[in-house]
């Protein structure tokens, strides 16, 4: 028997003028003639952004939804260079400790997925060095919610720079160079068109990072290896977390664009997976990347429950026997 618990990704299609994505740029930012001005427009939109962040995760509990993914673009600017003396953390001390309260009071795992610009193997001194703001921001950000930073942020490898092997020794020498309480915050996933599972399982292991299985990414993106083959050794690099193993399922749009993410799970392809773990693991948190994001949990969940073998637990929640 294996739990299998639900999540998505950032926002709601169900709610409403609730994004916790809203934006500002630099250009909109410079046009701004009052710089004290245009620094308080963005604490409004950054406020509005977490207002909307709570809004979700009292959504998500009305629906039994524990597990959720932050969007990382909460408070817009934070790290660009020309902004360096906005200390946004505390005009919104306040909202995020609400976050938090509410986190903590429903027992939910919450983390981050930074965008594809933080790169820790390259061998470029600048690029790591602004990789490593973003991270701390993020590590400020949990910090803030009084949210436990240990395995919160998911990761690819990086680039591989017209050599692979080189580019993952290039990941293990820079991993010195980052701070410790950031190396705990992060999680490594296997992706769909650099780094295949074994690649970077080899950095997982070598450096004690939990894995984040992708089953879209591995169906995309290997060199014939099957991923059943590696299945133990991926939860093997969860054995020291405090969390339960996680993965991403998603399902390609369709044959000709296989890497694009469809509106909908596959429910017959993830029946599959389950059938083929079941029994090998406890427990799984299962983090939905797909277009219609709280609604293709909804579905996923109809579908499944009329399923043999399949025990609901309440409506994210699944029992596989």
């Amino acid at each position: 028997m294996t739990i299998i618990r639900l999540g998505y990704v950032a926002m709601s299609v169900h709610l409403q003028n609730c994004s916790p994505s809203q934006t500002m740029t630099y250009a909109q930012f410079q046009k701004l003639a009052d710089r004290e001005a245009a620094i308080r427009k963005l604490e409004r939109i950054a406020k509005s952004n977490l207002e909307n962040c709570l809004r979700l995760l009292k959504h998500n509990i009305g629906h039994d939804i524990t597990f959720f993914r932050f969007s990382s673009k909460l408070i817009p600017l934070a790290n660009h260079e020309e902004v360096a003396d906005w200390k946004y953390m505390r005009p919104l001390k306040e909202k995020l400790s609400e976050i938090g309260e509410w986190v903590h009071k429903h027992q939910m795992r919450v983390d981050f997925h930074p965008d594809h610009f933080v790169i820790l193997n390259s061998p470029d001194v600048d690029i790591l060095n602004a990789s490593i703001k973003t991270l701390s921001m993020h590590e400020a950000l949990l910090k803030g919610m009084n949210v436990d930073r240990e395995h919160r942020c998911v990761l690819h490898v990086g680039g591989g720079y017209n050599d692979k092997e080189k580019a993952l020794e290039q990941f293990i020498h820079n991993w010195s160079f980052i701070p410790q309480s950031i190396q705990k915050m992060i999680m490594l996933e296997n992706d769909d068109v650099t780094f295949t599972l074994p690649e970077t399982l080899y950095l997982c292991e070598k450096l004690g990072i939990p894995l984040v299985f992708d089953y879209h990414h591995h169906l995309a993106h290997n060199t014939g290896e099957g991923w059943e083959s590696e299945w133990n050794r991926v939860i093997g690099t969860w054995h020291y977390s405090p969390l339960p193993l996680k993965m991403h399922i998603s399902s390609p749009r369709d044959e000709k664009d296989f890497r694009a993410h469809a509106d909908y799970i596959d429910i017959r392809q993830f029946l599959e997976f389950l059938h083929t773990i079941k029994g090998s693991i406890d427990h799984i948190d299962c983090m939905i990347e797909a277009k219609k994001k709280d609604d293709a949990l909804f579905r996923l969940m109809e579908e499944i429950t009329k399923e043999p073998g399949i025990k609901k637990i309440n409506d994210s929640t699944i029992e596989i026997r």
